[in-house]
């Protein structure tokens, strides 16, 4: 018998290449069956004209509540979205990290990733009182530390954060990045890096990312944008790519641009992973949450079936988890329940531009260990 069933909905799991009316079987915390006619079960859900994906994976958000000026509540942003993964993008470093997993990590009910920030205290200084970049003191760039705690917290820690510009690193400028890739080299983790207004400019960091490396803010308005002048993608952007880098959008208070999207997605430049990178200076707009991300990208034509997919399966390759991002019996039993609403919706990107849209996702529940979580 199942414990839970998920009946009649149209499931989506690009992973898969599955686009069908098919219920879904949980048993045991699990995916157990994709099929039809699957009962008995302990619980059913009727899910018939909804859509059935993947659990939804945030690859960038900052949920350290409490114990970072950014964070916040990760069940009260995941549950009401239907997100069943969050990625916390080195809310933490070595100095903080233990607090970060005991007092967070370990108490909610959403699955959390996080990446480690090179930077000891993590990111401490960014609120709507002041921002400080906690990569711009070398005193605190210590990856003798940073691989202490890696190596402590391997069964949880998936990547190595940095953040660099004019804001991040300051006068350390790309420094802060060469110490960043040298201890994520040493821990055999992926390095997200997030890159503000210059300098150090985009082609002094982009050559040095790795493939499996993750650009995060890549549709990011000038300065530092991935276009020229003239609208065409930069160089060193396509030999990224065609490195293996990994394009995230990270859409926050200031990342992301419709004008560098529009353009971006017109040269069929498609990003590998659509994220909100959630904290308490962009949860009330522009970037509100993942679903108000998707939803986006959807009026802007990105295909549904990509945008499912750059949320699950590539999410969970970019944080090198196999077990989750797709329906397969035997992996986690997690999967969101989604609806596309029609009515007219008013988008706004990080510089101010609005888009008007006809359609927006909605949630409508989710599974969470093989259970409904809603």
């Amino acid at each position: 018998m199942f414990d839970l069933i998920l009946k009649g909905g149209r499931v989506l799991d690009p992973a898969a290449e599955r686009d069908e009316v098919a219920d879904v079987g949980f048993a045991n915390g699990l995916v157990a069956a994709v099929g039809t006619d699957l009962g008995p079960a302990k619980d059913t859900r009727n899910v018939a004209g909804k859509i059935v994906v993947p659990g939804l994976i945030d690859l960038h958000t900052h949920v350290y509540w409490g114990g970072t000026s950014l964070g916040v509540d990760a069940d009260h942003y995941a549950k009401p979205c239907g997100i069943t993964t969050l990625v916390d993008a080195g809310s933490a470093g070595p100095g903080n990290f233990p607090g970060f997993r005991r007092h967070v990590i370990e108490r909610v009910e959403v699955r959390i990733l996080p990446f480690l920030h090179i930077s000891f205290p993590g990111i401490i200084g960014v609120s709507k009182w002041f921002s400080y970049g906690e990569s711009s003191d070398l005193m605190l760039l210590d990856p003798r530390a940073f691989l202490d705690v890696a190596r402590e917290h391997s069964d949880l820690i998936v990547g190595t954060k940095v953040r660099i510009g004019k804001v991040g690193s300051g006068s350390v400028g790309a420094g802060a990045l060469a110490i960043a890739l040298e201890a994520a080299e040493h821990a055999g983790l992926p390095l997200m890096v997030h890159l503000d207004r210059p300098p150090p400019h985009r082609t002094e960091v982009m050559p040095k990312l790795r493939r499996g490396d993750i650009w995060t803010h890549c549709f990011r308005a000038f300065p530092n944008a991935p276009l020229t002048y003239s609208g065409e993608i930069q160089d060193d952007i396509m030999a990224a790519r065609e490195r293996g880098v990994i394009f995230d959008i990270g859409h926050g208070r200031g990342s992301f641009g419709f004008a560098t999207a529009r353009k971006m997605l017109g040269h069929g430049f498609l990003p590998d992973v659509l994220s909100s990178d959630v904290h308490v200076m962009s949860i009330n707009g522009p970037a509100y949450n993942l679903l108000v991300t998707m939803s986006k990208f959807l009026a802007l034509g990105f295909p549904l079936t990509e945008i499912i997919r750059t949320c699950t399966i590539n999410a969970a390759n970019a944080v090198r988890k196999e077990d989750r991002g797709t329906l397969r019996p035997g992996l986690l039993g997690d999967a969101t329940v989604l609806d596309i609403e029609a009515g007219d919706f008013t988008f706004i990107d990080a510089p101010g531009e609005k888009i008007k849209a006809g359609h927006q996702f909605v949630c409508h529940g989710a599974v969470l260990g093989g259970k409904w979580w809603h």
